[in-house]
């Protein structure tokens, strides 16, 4: 991970935090006993266990680096509320050309999940909408061809 910013709604802080406290306390501390377990098994050069949770350690390990570094580089965006332009933390409404609408919160790229209707900042749809205001139109590229959707509400 590079030494940029991280941007992270209050929710996206307490899951971050919740899981480097999850894995610092808990999963340390299970891994560290199957270890031990393993290594009294005996010859650890033929012992799966033993390699198996070395494995799991240096994941576990490497995600808590991460994790830390997230925190450290995090800047708290505010959820916004009847704000005139689209900013990182605003959710919107836009309307597709078929008429459809759909409703999208802009996040950091930590807590895009397209599916939740979280988009990041960083994404094509993300930038496209950041600086925009109610009832523009903005074009968004992708893969299958240029979209237009018009802001319809910014919360």
């Amino acid at each position: 991970m590079t030494n940029q910013q991280t941007f992270l709604t209050k929710d996206g802080l307490k899951k971050v935090k919740d899981e480097l406290d999850e894995l610092k306390n808990v999963k340390r501390k299970e891994i560290a006993w199957r270890i031990q377990e393993a290594k009294e098994l005996g010859d650890l050069s033929e012992n799966a266990e033993y390699t198996e949770a070395k494995n799991e350690q240096a994941f576990i390990e490497g995600r808590i680096a991460e994790l830390e570094l997230i925190l450290k580089q995090a800047t708290i965006i505010e959820e916004k509320s009847n704000s005139d332009v689209v900013t990182i933390g605003s959710a919107i409404k836009v309307e597709a050309e078929d008429g459809t609408t759909q409703t999208y919160t802009i996040v950091g790229s930590n807590e895009s999940d397209p599916a939740q209707g979280k988009i990041s900042n960083e994404s094509p749809l993300g930038r496209a909408f950041i600086g925009h205001l109610v009832n523009e139109t903005v074009i968004v590229e992708a893969p299958k061809g240029s979209a237009h959707l018009k802001i319809i509400q910014i919360q």
